[in-house]
């Protein structure tokens, strides 16, 4: 039996940079990880191949619609073996890459799935006994199956087939309104499927404000995609014909056929077979594993981090959890907790939607005072000669001094635009220190400069410089 000082169950992005801090510190550590495939959900199934596909979708619908811009372009149609063979291909190198760096030596990596005995041994699936004086449990989330009549009885896509998918489907009936949902709708539709989403909330990305989901939500039924929300999912069945959904919506009974049903209603926890009982371990009633600020869980030694233990399902705040676990571990001088306040969030439709610390919502729930202000794409030069018309940038700043708190972004590249906003609220900065930085003319990230001086000229006059 082998004893390590920390054992990382799940080789994704929490196992692996919870492994690889560990062994700088010179401890004898071990990943467990299962899969066919190691490089985990972000690599294998989830950002690289969606955005790999979702960016050759948005260079499609340009093609299509190029005449906006005094451009003649032929009949353009998506060939799906080749573009399915691109993103094979680029896949392939993230995922050897991370094999690699798993088999590099630094730690030993068990390719087997675990099951705790007691809270400091696993069991592994190909009979190896391990134990350990701390473990990481990073081992991520996997597709939800919501108790609907005829849903688990149905044939049904998940993320992962729509991300192999090789030919075009006719039709698609999209279940969901999250980030993978919406993504994804998209993508379909402008590859050339007929698309339809299905959204139990009052409207799509219900976690962000409905303002910027009204326009996501406007962007989907200019380009064709029926977006259908405040419903309750009543049947789903299906025939020879496709699927069909059933549905109330303002007490109205309807009902939508397709060839495909894509099951988008979320993800949860992939901790059932962990057999956490047995280690002591607490999870809701859904999975989800229960963690204090140093991401330990009811049994000191146990840490987790990542979608198995939330609270959001970010790469990057996977990667930060992990490292917090595994300083707090080892007794590090430099554990801090994660500081929530500065979370980004980024979806990758067009218009993208990206918000960074705090947004109206929870200054409201905190009682934190505001001001905040906004300015539409529709009236900003480099936007309007970009056809980019859709969405705003908001701000949100404290009114004394107007330290920024947060930002919302919906609109052409907001994903890259919302980064301008994370250095000035890193570093405490106001409103008055980023209107002092330089903004180049024309460009997308000058239109962050109107709210910036709308709110500065809210704020309390300086006193003159004796």
């Amino acid at each position: 039996m082998k004893t390590y000082d920390f054992i990382c169950i799940g080789g994704g992005s929490a196992g692996f940079n919870a492994a690889r801090l560990a062994a700088s510190y010179g401890k004898k550590v071990a990943v467990v990880d299962g899969a066919k495939q190691l490089g985990g959900l972000c690599i294998l199934r989830g950002c690289m191949p969606s955005k790999t596909l979702i960016y050759a979708g948005e260079i499609m619908h340009h093609a299509t619609h190029a005449a906006r811009f005094g451009i003649k372009v032929g009949r353009v149609s998506a060939d799906m073996k080749a573009m399915h063979v691109r993103k094979k291909r680029i896949i392939a190198d993230f995922a050897d890459y991370r094999e690699q760096a798993l088999k590099s030596g630094r730690f030993d990596l068990h390719q087997a799935y675990a099951t705790f005995i007691d809270s400091h041994t696993i069991q592994l699936s190909n009979g190896e006994v391990l134990k350990g004086k701390h473990f990481l449990i990073g081992t991520g989330s996997k597709v939800s199956v919501p108790d609907i009549p005829g849903l688990k009885e149905t044939k049904t896509w998940t993320s992962d087939e729509v991300l192999d998918l090789d030919f075009v489907p006719k039709s698609v009936i999209v279940l969901g309104g999250g980030i993978v949902a919406t993504e994804l709708a998209q993508f379909l539709n402008r590859i050339g499927s007929e698309v339809t989403l299905i959204q139990r909330s009052t409207h799509v990305l219900r976690e962000h404000a409905a303002d910027s989901a009204k326009v996501i939500e406007q962007a989907f039924r200019d380009e064709g995609i029926e977006v259908i929300t405040d419903t309750k999912l009543t049947s789903i069945s299906s025939g020879k014909g496709g699927v069909a959904v059933k549905f109330e919506q303002a007490g109205k009974s309807s009902i939508r056929r397709a060839a495909h049903l894509f099951n988008a209603l979320g993800r949860e926890p992939a901790t059932d077979k962990l057999g956490l009982a047995a280690a002591g371990v607490k999870a809701d009633d859904k999975g989800q594993i229960k963690i204090n600020r140093w991401q330990q869980t009811s049994v000191p030694h146990i840490y987790a981090a990542g979608d198995c233990s939330g609270p959001v399902e970010i790469v990057h705040i996977a990667i930060a959890q992990a490292e917090v676990a595994t300083r707090h571990a080892f007794r590090r001088k430099e554990a801090k907790p994660v500081d929530y306040s500065q979370l980004l969030h980024v979806v990758f439709t067009d218009p993208q939607l990206a918000t960074i610390g705090l947004d109206e919502k929870k200054l409201k729930e905190r009682g934190v005072k505001y001001l905040s202000a906004s300015y539409p794409f529709n009236d900003h030069g480099k936007s309007i000669l970009m056809e980019a018309n859709y969405g705003y940038v908001r701000v949100f700043a404290e009114p004394k001094r107007g330290r920024i708190l947060g930002a919302e972004i919906v609109g052409k590249d907001a994903g890259e635009l919302i980064h301008c906003f994370s250095t000035p609220i890193t570093m405490r900065a106001t409103v008055r220190d980023m209107l002092r930085a330089p903004w180049y003319h024309p460009t997308l990230a000058e239109i962050i400069t109107y709210p910036l001086e709308e709110i500065a000229e809210k704020l309390p006059r300086r006193k003159p410089a004796r």
